[in-house]
């Protein structure tokens, strides 16, 4: 039997009670699915439930072969050896003993038939490129896009039937990515990616949209479910037009009817007061003309109700997907002022800045480099959250530092209680009036930061950032769009333009980047920092 995964009248709702799916049957089969939906939708949920990470409120989830899950936010212990971060340790182990010369039975049951484990094991790091680790040294500090890769080579040496990944690029350079979209258009069995990667979302056979708690399926990459996604809208929108055309008729037709009946009864009072019919006769009239007039309103009562609940039925097809909209009052830094100033700087992993490196007026500089060049070491020694090895790091003007793990944050504490830690002057109705534009509005404000979904955890870190006083002249992104749907990177980006101070952005998302307007661009490679140009970085993910 080919490997699948089959939900039956699936539902999740979490210990507070916030349901996040009701009922849902879906079936994925062999071949790439793209799961797509708005930020809180419930896709990592979905991935999660699936994988078996988590137990369903109701109904069942059925699997047919192995299942391995790559997590949104991957997080190694960094005292493993790499074989133990493979899940390969105690094959190899006694693998070595078996060719030392010990004959144990156990050692031969252990390896079972994986005599080439270790030679898969250095071709999948190979092919990821992280080569270079071995297998017996510790994992220690490795960037983020490593750690993904690293349990992404795990699973691939498990060889499940059945892969989930959960945003697999996020911290990926350009360079992994393009390794990951090959074992992607390379994966034999079945799987299931939630990413806002649109190359990655390009090598899908189809794409699952999660919306309102309910799969809708569409045919094709992401390009495809795009163009058949905006010939539906412009149906549904046809359709509001011509459902609320056919409403003001029917109370056009209703107010015409009113005012008929109302002539007709007049007409009958003054037959029946001038008296010229018998008196029986004009009763049976009256009685007759009200059992017509009765139906007539009710008829055209019926007809405006249907008129109602056929525009109510067109206005839900039409998408109207909320985006965070972000203010940013008080950041303009005029041009020529001087932002951050970096002096002989390294820092704790080695990065270098020689001589000095000057950052003015509403200057927007894109940093970019491999996975674990340094970047985010550099972003924290700027922020002041590590003491640099020598030299200094100055900043001028009021600075906010965006984290890629977006620790900013206390899982312990609701939405507002969060942002009102970072502007402990505002009142809560501040708090909540600024919180509303990111989306969390009522009683989405008091959800614990810890129950929050990876794209609303973002716009609480970022809500709690731009409310902080005072308001920050210079902003320090890490990987920004991690976790991100589409539209949100979208409504991101119509921010970032209208941002009046300066920018220093690490990301390997180049799309992003050249949309908010980089006006210079830095190369952390091999311990140096270095100007660059958009044509060195490369071509496209």
């Amino acid at each position: 039997m080919s490997a699948s995964l089959t939900c039956s009248s699936l539902s999740f709702a979490w210990p507070d009670g916030t349901s996040v799916l009701s009922g849902l049957d879906a079936a994925f089969g062999p071949g790439r699915t793209g799961l797509v939906g708005v930020n809180g939708s419930g896709k990592s949920t979905l991935l999660k439930l699936l994988a078996g990470e988590l137990t369903p409120s109701g109904g069942t989830v059925r699997a047919v072969g192995e299942v391995g899950h790559l997590p949104q936010n991957v997080v190694l212990d960094t005292a493993l050896r790499v074989d133990e971060a493979l899940g390969i340790a105690a094959r190899r182990a006694a693998l070595h003993a078996i060719e030392a010369g010990d004959a144990s039975e156990e050692h031969f049951e252990t390896v079972g038939d994986d005599w080439d484990v270790e030679e898969r094991a250095l071709a999948a790091l190979g092919e990821l490129g992280l080569g270079h680790l071995g297998l017996d040294r510790t994992v220690g500090e490795v960037s983020g896009g490593e750690s993904v890769l690293l349990r992404l080579a795990a699973l691939l040496l498990r060889r499940p039937e059945v892969l989930l990944l959960d945003e697999p690029t996020n911290n990926l350079d350009l360079y992994a990515r393009r390794r990951l979209y090959a074992a992607v258009s390379a994966w034999p069995g079945v799987l299931v990616v939630v990413s806002h990667d649109r190359g990655l979302l390009e090598l899908v056979d189809r794409i699952a949209d999660l919306r309102s708690g309910e799969i809708t399926w569409y045919g094709g990459s992401f390009s495809a479910y795009e163009q058949a996604l905006a010939v539906e809208q412009e149906a549904a929108e046809r359709m509001v037009r011509v459902a609320g055309t056919d409403l003001r008729r029917q109370r056009r037709e209703l107010a015409d009817a009113h005012v008929k009946l109302a002539r007709r009864k007049r007409y009958g009072q003054k037959m029946y007061d001038t008296k010229r019919e018998p008196r029986a006769v004009m009763n049976q009239r009256k009685r007759s003309a009200q059992e017509s007039a009765g139906k007539h309103r009710l008829m055209h009562e019926e007809k405006l109700a249907e008129a109602r609940e056929r525009l109510d039925e067109a206005v839900e097809a039409v998408r109207d997907d909320d985006e965070i909209r972000i203010e940013l009052p008080y950041t303009a830094v005029p041009p020529g002022r001087a932002v951050l100033a970096l002096r002989d700087l390294e820092t704790a992993h080695g990065a270098c800045v020689r001589g000095g490196l000057d950052l003015y007026g509403p200057e927007r500089i894109a940093l970019v480099g491999r996975n674990g060049a340094g970047k985010t070491t550099l972003l924290r020694t700027v922020a002041g959250e590590l003491a640099p090895v020598a030299g200094e790091a100055v900043a001028h003007v009021p600075l906010r530092f965006l984290p890629q793990r977006l620790d900013v944050l206390d899982d312990e504490l609701s939405v507002a209680q969060n942002v009102a830690r970072f502007a402990p002057d505002a009142t809560d109705n501040r708090v909540r009036a600024r919180l509303a534009h990111f989306l969390f509005r009522g009683a989405r404000a008091d959800q614990r930061a810890a129950t929050l979904s990876g794209g609303e955890r973002f716009r609480a870190a970022l809500a709690a950032l731009m409310l902080a006083e005072p308001a920050p002249q210079l902003l320090l992104l890490d990987e920004p769009t991690n976790n991100l749907d589409l539209a949100s990177v979208r409504r991101l980006t119509t921010a970032l333009e209208s941002y009046e101070g300066a920018l220093l952005v690490a990301s390997h998302d180049l799309p992003f980047l050249e949309s908010i307007g980089v006006t210079r661009w830095l190369l952390l490679e091999e311990g140096r920092l270095t100007e660059t140009t958009r044509e060195a970085v490369g071509g496209p993910a």
